[in-house]
Order: structure tokens, then sequence, then C-alpha cells
């Protein structure tokens, strides 16, 4: 099973779990609707990025996660900027790497078992339209954990290449894929060993 969660006192490890959900859920609206603008996305990657350090992850936490992101960052904001304008590529890009910093700061900071909790309370309404809550409940949590997963085989699959002296280009896709296809598989695997697959 995925495990991300890395102990710790820092202030996101005392917070409750559903505070936290609810934080991020209120930040990634905010982020996608309002127009951040170049100052704007700076001060949202500078806040995030501070959260690190003061959550008790220090600062190695941070520069690796900053590192796992750069081909996403050279990539998605490489295109931006070639079909659309800078402007827009360091925001929407900005906009995408917060949130997955955020992602990655919550699963670090949260145990699997505290979030599944709060999601199967959340989503316990949804029972009568015929919704499982704790099947929803473990989607949403494996979805969340999942972006620093993919993010880390992305930087695995680079790093492979550029050994190998491979040119970097599209050909990233295809073991990308084999590797989450197989991490898909040994987490199916583990759920059905603790009889939650159908």
């Amino acid at each position: 099973m995925i495990s991300l969660y890395r102990p710790g006192t820092g202030i996101l490890h005392r917070m409750p779990a559903g505070a936290k959900l609810l934080g991020l859920a209120i930040v990634a609206l905010l982020v996608s609707l309002l127009p951040l603008g170049l100052i704007g996305t700076a001060v949202l990657l500078a806040v995030v990025s501070a959260l690190y350090p003061l959550c008790g992850l220090g600062w190695r936490a941070l520069a690796l996660a900053w590192w796992r992101l750069r081909w996403l960052v050279l990539v998605l904001g490489g295109a931006l900027w070639l079909f659309v304008s800078a402007e827009d590529a360091v925001q929407n890009t900005g906009r995408v790497v917060a949130l997955i910093l955020l992602a990655e700061l919550i699963t670090r900071t949260t145990r699997m078992g505290d979030l599944l909790d709060v999601l199967q309370r959340v989503l316990r309404p949804l029972r009568f339209i015929g919704v499982e809550p704790a099947t929803a409940a473990l989607a949403i949590s494996l979805t969340i954990a999942m972006i620093p997963v993919l993010v880390g085989f992305a930087q695995q699959v680079r790093d492979a290449q550029r050994a190998r002296g491979v040119r970097l280009g599209p050909r990233v896709a295809l073991p990308l894929l084999v590797l989450t296809m197989k991490h898909a598989d040994d987490v199916g695997d583990a759920l059905a060993a603790r009889g939650l697959a159908r």
C-alpha cells in the first residue's frame, strides 16, 4: 500500500486530517478561479514552499520536491510559453506546481488511515444515492497520494534516460506508463490482500 507519511511534530502533523483536506480543497478552488498574475504566482509558490520547513519536513524535503517537478516545469511551462504566452506559462505552471507541492505536503504529514476516516465521514451522505463511502474515500485518498508518486516515477525515468545518454523527449511516456501500470497492479494486489477489491 502507498505510504508517503513521515512522522513528525510539525504544525501540519498536529492538524486534523479534515482541516488539511478542507484547506487543500479551498486553496485548489481559489488558485483555479482567481487571476493570480505574476506577483501572485510568485507569492503563492513562496508561501507553499515555506510550509515545508515550517511544518518540520525540512529544506531537503522541499528541495527534493522541487527537483522532482523540474521536468513538469520545463515541459508544461515551455509548451505554454511557446504556444500561449510567457505570462500564462508562469501562472498556469505555477498553479499546478503549487497544488502538487501541497498534495505532497499533506500526504507526507497525514496517515492514510486518518485520510480515509475523514473522507468516509464526508462521503457518508452519498450512501443514499448508491455510493459506497468507503470505496469512494479510498479512491480519493489514493488519487491524492498518487500525485507525488507519479512525479517520482517521471524523475526515475528521466534519470535513467540521461544515464544511458538517451536524448530527452516524448519517449518518457512509455516507461512512465509501464511503471504506473505496475504500481497500479501492486496497489490492486495490496487492496485484494486486505479484502478491499471487488
